[in-house]
């Protein structure tokens, strides 16, 4: 049986990728793990989005309340000075699956505090998915572990001050 590269792999060729010029939300456990992993935690910093994407999230209230400080800012990662994200390497993130922010392990899939949707993020090129292939199918991720770190982003956003 053939193996079929995923969807990441293909985007890659195709246009920039979510690890490119994008703000990567950051919880403060997903801080806490990451500072775990590499030693450091000096790879936060607070922005104001500038992509008109990340402020239309109000069907969502507690993403907007946790995410965003008074001043519009939120925690994101660090980046490059080419504006790719501080851990992509030359094969792709450098941070092990668990490790991850939970928005990168989610990330194709469009989401909500209620629903996980099964279509790819608008920003995804779908054009480049298979017929008849899911979004799950497409990035190779379990959707009981899709569940899982949606479950987990949103208890930790809960926690979010």
């Amino acid at each position: 049986m053939e193996i079929l590269e995923s969807l990441c792999a293909r985007c890659a060729r195709h246009q920039q990728t979510c690890c490119q010029e994008s703000d990567i939300y950051v919880t403060t456990q997903d801080v806490a793990r990451i500072s775990a992993h590499v030693g450091h935690s000096d790879f936060t910093e607070y922005r104001i989005p500038t992509d008109e994407v990340y402020l239309n999230e109000h069907h969502d209230p507690l993403w907007m309340e946790k995410v965003f400080r008074p001043d519009g800012s939120r925690r994101v990662l660090k980046q490059q000075p080419n504006q790719d994200c501080i851990f992509l390497g030359n094969q792709g993130c450098i941070l092990p699956e668990e490790v991850r922010p939970l928005i990168c392990r989610l990330y194709p899939v469009e989401f909500s505090q209620h629903e996980i949707r099964t279509e790819p993020a608008k920003c995804c090129p779908r054009e480049l998915l298979l017929p008849g292939q899911s979004v799950f199918d497409a990035v190779k991720v379990n959707p009981d572990d899709v569940a899982r770190w949606h479950a987990m982003l949103y208890q930790e956003l809960a926690q979010e001050n």
